[in-house]
């Protein structure tokens, strides 16, 4: 398996560096594996292991310990919930329901169209403007309502 191309590797090579110890760049090799496929799976762990010369029982532990890795494939909106304390008292858990509801699956499924998936999730560092979610690991919609929540999800399905 060569799940790098030449470029990417230059990259793999560029993180090392900076450690004294490859095992040091396990996490951002993870984090490019999981941008490039969209989650991490157990060819790819392997491939890792191979890479940076890390057993894949480590390589495993380390992907199944850290949340934000992807074990499964994820949809294309990867729409992760926030229900901890502001995001609870705010209608986090009303935002969950809502979303399990209409797309008719539950926590870490995916839509059988590969649009959507639902997580509900710990603290996303954003209690000031609760209630929220992140989509994709990347933007935050902030202040949501179940009808804004809504809108959005009928948006990522009208832009696909």
């Amino acid at each position: 398996m060569s799940l790098f191309n030449e470029e990417e590797l230059k990259k793999v090579e560029e993180i090392k560096s900076r450690y004294p110890q490859a095992q040091a760049a396990l996490l951002p090799v993870l984090w490019m594996v999981q941008e490039k496929e969209g989650w991490i799976s157990e060819e790819s762990m392997r491939y890792v292991g191979d890479l940076l010369k890390i057993n894949y029982e480590h390589i495993l532990g380390v992907v199944t310990f850290y949340t934000m890795f992807n074990k499964q494939p994820r949809g294309k909106y990867h729409l992760q919930i926030c229900t901890n304390v502001s995001c609870m008292l705010r209608g986090g858990y009303d935002l969950y329901k809502y979303a399990s509801e209409k797309l008719g699956i539950s926590n870490n499924e995916t839509t059988k169209d590969g649009l959507f998936t639902i997580e509900e999730v710990e603290c996303l560092g954003s209690c000031g403007t609760a209630p929220m979610i992140q989509v994709n690991n990347k933007e935050y919609y902030e202040n949501l309502s179940v009808e804004s929540f809504g809108k959005l999800i009928e948006d990522f399905k009208n832009s696909h």
